[in-house]
């Protein structure tokens, strides 16, 4: 670890006499544990990426570890890039719901008012069970891996199209609620045929832009392999050495849905893979705070809960249990309203949280594989809200 003043911690450098006044805690404290934790992983090589935690807008913590691009030599820092993988569903879910806002689609209309050629029970399905993962579409992960190398937005997107019109329902749309990446490929498509818009250029200028997210988009699999801004994934593989995947097309990963390999993609879409810094998702909750994306009645809207689901992790009184909302999981912790999303693919692991009574942002970007992502949440759980 090279410990630059671009890349050591912030704690501490910030008065927190504030912070204990509004929290009736002491922060540096608590998080000083938090730190050292993935100080220590990264020291063992079980952690690269980049930390960021804040309260009312101020960083509070801020550290990146390991290398963004091992080839040229090119280390995380406080800015990199991140693929977010399906940390960025709530970006969909909050483009669907600016649409709404317009008048432009209902929550309550079936997926065939807005696109063609799905089957008729596919076509049934509603917005709202889409957003909610109660529509019961399949997850691509239920069907394999898909080794297919795409070499443009358009065959991309063209594929995605095919894809998901070759659905078939798991169960009886509102039934129950089974997470699918597959509806919010679709929600996706649907903001493209309402807005007019390509979705990744819609998010771009309806979201990223007004946010002040300067170094956010979806970005394609050349800006992946060459912009020195965004880290690389680094894939965990069997006898455990790590493989760059945007570098290795024909390699995957061995943790979660294996073999796969987000690059072979191309580029993201609605069910994932907007790329962001920490700063970025920073901008994002103060432009949630002030109503930059959404208005007041709207913002309360996709973030508050709609469908109940397990709480992630070991049983933990602090933890209540989590509700899916337009988008993000709205959760409780310690009596405390956390909305947040996680995400995954081979070579990284992201997290972000708003905790919305205290005013806390968490977000945790990493380019490895993190088998053990929800222990390190559980940890910026305590020291925020313990």
């Amino acid at each position: 670890m090279t410990d630059d003043p671009s890349r050591r911690s912030v704690l501490g450098l910030l008065g927190t006499a504030p912070l204990m006044a509004s929290t009736g805690r002491d922060p540096a404290r608590s998080l000083r544990a938090y730190d050292d934790h993935l100080r220590d992983l990264a020291e063992q090589d079980r952690f690269s990426g980049t930390v960021l935690v804040a309260h009312r807008g101020r960083p509070v913590l801020s550290r990146a570890y390991g290398m963004a691009d091992q080839q040229r030599e090119i280390p995380n820092g406080p800015d990199t890039i991140y693929a977010l993988a399906s940390a960025s569903k709530p970006f969909t879910g909050l483009a669907i719901v600016q649409l709404a806002q317009q008048g432009r689609l209902r929550f309550h209309e079936r997926l065939s008012a807005y696109l063609d050629d799905f089957p008729a029970d596919v076509g049934a399905v509603t917005v709202h069970q889409m957003l909610t993962h109660t529509g019961g579409m399949t997850d691509p992960t239920n069907s394999g891996v898909d080794e297919r190398i795409f070499n443009s937005v358009e065959e991309a997107e063209a594929a995605a199209r095919r894809r998901v019109r070759e659905q078939k329902l798991r169960f009886v749309p509102g039934t129950k609620k089974e997470y699918a990446s597959t509806g919010y490929t679709v929600l996706g498509q649907i903001v493209a045929a309402v807005s007019g818009m390509p979705f990744h250029e819609y998010v771009r200028e309806h979201v990223f832009e007004p946010a002040g997210m300067k170094r956010s988009a979806y970005y394609t699999r050349p800006q992946w392999l060459t912009d020195e801004r965004i880290a690389h994934p680094y894939m965990l593989q069997e006898d455990g050495s790590r493989i760059d995947g945007v570098r290795n097309l024909d390699k995957g990963g061995t943790l979660g849905v294996k073999g796969s390999n987000a690059a072979r993609g191309f580029i993201g879409g609605g069910g994932g893979n907007a790329f962001a810094s920490a700063p970025d998702l920073l901008r994002f909750a103060w432009a949630l705070k002030n109503h930059k994306l959404l208005n007041r009645a709207y913002t309360e809207m996709w973030l508050s809960p709609k469908i109940s689901g397990p709480s992630l992790g070991p049983p933990d009184p602090r933890r209540g249990e989590s509700f899916q909302a337009y988008g993000p999981i709205a959760s409780i912790y310690n009596n405390q309203r956390v909305i947040t999303h996680g995400g995954g693919i081979a070579g990284g692991s992201t997290s972000w949280s708003i905790y919305l009574d205290t005013e806390w942002t968490a977000v945790l970007l990493a380019n490895y594989d993190l088998p053990d992502t929800q222990k390190i949440i559980d940890r910026e759980r305590e020291a925020i809200a313990g």
